[in-house]
């Protein structure tokens, strides 16, 4: 929606009075696109907030004298009260924008934030970041420094010297996982480039990671800005309505299947599409299993709610979807978790309906594309099957109904801990966080086996209780995503809600310098820490691919030079303290329940450490209930890796293509 053009200035009568000029600012142009970003919004369904609600910064040469200096402006009343742009200190660049993605994810992909950096690694530190944030369709604006576009000294300090393009810097490693990019070489340039930036940014099918690379001494350059830059700008979130003949071959399809499933992704959240889906499945009883982004869509208790689906799915929605004759997919991208690397739908007759915002997505598989709005598509389908009639045969949903009682009975039996006095193992643990969680509660998530345990055995409550981030299954993704959760949830009045970043001990070393932020804000974060000594995903990983758990555990040398020695002697916990939380220490599975407990009622950041058992055949999780395609070795002289070949080569054979 275009702004409200500025009053024209008065203007003398009479044919030979000289026009006036239009009103112009002077500004430089970080102060220009800071006060650019302050008046943009987004609206939907009649609710208007503000696109770019935010800015998190750390600064360098590349930026302090730019952004900086027009954010200060910015965060003091230079804007006035209504147009402030609020500042947020990080301690680590990918951390940053994992935070602002926390957010975008948590805000319904209505508002975002901006993350700034200075030149050279400050920059580079932004691509894993921009890679997640692109992966999974969320908004983020990246505005990292550059080296002078007028090349005074060459080169400058952190430049990366290119013999063969002399206007490469390393910004352009930002290109590829942006969705849109653009280098500020001249003040006026902005202009384009920031409406552009912003259109994308709130496009539901395009948004990811936005890049805007600005060269340092552009940003401090001085230009009459017109004034109509800066009017308020209202962006529509579009839902756009399925197409006619596409909506009449979907109804056919549904109609003729016999046992349909749903797989439920991403795109009904960021629709807010929840409810919509309910209605049609209350219409049509068919069942809906979920991706690790759209697990929430229905309720666990729902009755047509099946769980998690693929790799690390429920045996009841697998075995749904290797029966299935229609997969209809909602808002999903099919990667290969979800399909069990082309393995999963084993039906020779199985069709494909993907009802997707994107037609990229929509035509995956070969199937019956539907390009819509996730809501708007569910609605449209709702009413055009309405008057035919159709409902899945009783026996069916009978037989799913019956199938999902069995799961909960594992679900149970993985999550029971008969002895108070021991150690818990990783599902012993969400047993016991699941006891004490209402539907207010966020479980924030991305890497190692959790993802996996979850999937399959949490019980959502929820529409937005379940942030697991497995796009891009990033390590320490959590802490700074708790953050940018805490900040969309108003984590600083006293509704706030208790959100959790559950992570193991490899993915804290990774990325745990966002805990300084989170203590300096007082934001009320729940860090729950689980320790054992290595990266257990991959080491279960590698140990049935043949690669005998080599370079996954954390321990000493051994005399042979591997690591099977003694576990390292760290302390995470102490470490934990040491950057300002409180601690609670758990040994047992009573130790264990106090201190979640208490955690969950602390006003500010808490910190439960616990040491995990490796889990026996009752407790343990599960085990996957679909194949992943990780390649074997084709030729081994290990017995491990022989066997391994053996099982890869017997399980590739179910692989299709679905043409």
């Amino acid at each position: 929606m275009s702004p409200t053009s500025p009053a024209s200035p008065t203007r003398s009568a009479g044919p030979e009075s000289p026009k006036s000029p239009a009103p112009t600012r002077r500004l430089t142009t970080a102060q220009a696109l800071v006060t650019f970003l302050a008046r943009q919004y987004t609206e939907r369904g009649g609710r208007r907030q503000r696109l770019i609600s935010a800015t998190w910064g750390i600064f360098g040469h590349g930026n302090v004298a730019g952004i900086g200096q027009a954010l200060v402006e910015a965060g003091h009343g230079g804007n006035g009260t209504a147009h402030r742009m609020p500042y947020l200190q990080g301690r680590n660049e990918q951390a940053m924008v994992h935070a602002a993605v926390g957010y975008a994810r948590q805000s319904g992909r209505l508002s975002a934030h901006a993350v700034t950096t200075s030149i050279g690694p400050g920059a580079t530190n932004l691509v894993t970041g921009a890679a997640l944030a692109t992966i999974n369709r969320l908004p983020v604006l990246l505005l990292p420094g550059d080296t002078f576009a007028t090349r005074p000294a060459d080169p400058v300090l952190q430049q990366l010297e290119v013999p063969y393009a002399g206007d490469v810097s390393v910004n352009d490693c930002l290109r590829p996982v942006s969705r849109y990019f653009d280098r500020i070489t001249r003040p006026e340039a902005l202009i384009p480039a920031a409406l552009q930036a912003m259109r994308v940014l709130a496009d539901p099918a395009e948004t990811g990671a936005v890049t805007l690379a600005l060269p340092q001494d552009v940003q401090a350059e001085a230009y009459d800005w017109p004034e109509e830059f800066f009017a308020e700008r209202d962006w529509h979130i579009r839902r756009p309505a399925p197409d006619t003949y596409e909506l009449e071959t979907a109804v056919r399809a549904i109609r003729s299947a016999r046992r349909p499933l749903i797989v439920a992704g991403g795109g009904v959240r960021h629709s807010a599409a929840e409810e919509t889906l309910a209605a049609f499945t209350a219409a049509t009883r068919i069942p809906v299993a979920s991706t690790q982004a759209g697990k929430g869509a229905l309720r666990h208790d729902h009755p047509a709610d099946v769980g998690g689906i693929g790799h690390t799915g429920t045996a009841t929605a697998d075995e749904l979807a290797r029966t299935a004759d229609l997969v209809i997919g909602i808002g999903t991208r099919f990667s290969d978790f979800t399909t069990a690397s082309g393995t999963l739908f084993a039906d020779p007759a199985v069709r494909f309906l993907h009802l997707n915002i994107t037609a990229f997505d929509a035509h995956k598989l070969a199937a019956l594309p539907l390009v819509a709005d996730a809501r708007a598509g569910l609605e449209a389908l709702t009413a055009a099957l309405a008057g035919r009639g159709y409902r899945v045969d009783p026996a069916y949903e009978t037989e799913y109904t019956g199938a999902k009682d069995a799961w909960e009975e594992r679900v149970e039996a993985s999550f029971a801990t008969p002895d108070p006095t021991a150690r818990p193992t990783q599902t012993q643990v969400l047993g016991i966080l699941d006891t004490l969680v209402t539907e207010e509660d966020i479980l924030i998530n991305a890497a190692g086996s959790l993802p996996g345990d979850l999937h399959k055995l949490w019980r959502t409550r929820s529409r937005d209780q379940y942030h697991v981030e497995y796009g891009y299954s990033c390590m320490g993704y959590e802490i700074p995503a708790a953050i940018g959760v805490l900040l969309a949830t108003g984590a600083r009045s006293r509704e706030h809600r208790p959100v959790w970043a559950l992570v193991g001990d490899g993915t804290y070393l990774m990325n745990p310098t966002e805990i300084v932020t989170a203590v300096q804000e007082n934001l009320p974060l729940k860090l729950l820490i689980l320790q054992n000594h290595g990266y257990a995903s991959i080491g279960g990983l590698s140990a049935s691919v043949g690669a005998e758990r080599f370079g996954t555990a954390y321990r000493h040398r051994d005399a042979d030079g591997g690591f099977t020695g003694p576990p390292l002697p760290v302390d995470l916990a102490a470490n934990a303290a040491s950057l300002g939380l409180r601690v609670l220490r758990a040994a047992t599975v009573d130790d264990l329940r106090k201190a979640l407990s208490e955690a969950r009622d602390a006003e500010g950041p808490t910190c439960v450490y616990v040491e995990t058992e490796t889990p026996d055949t009752v407790s343990g999780p599960p085990p996957a209930q679909a194949w992943w395609d990780v390649p074997v070795a084709e030729t081994a002289s290990r017995p491990a890796a022989v066997k391994a070949r053996e099982e890869y080569d017997r399980q590739v054979a179910a692989r299709r293509r679905h043409l």
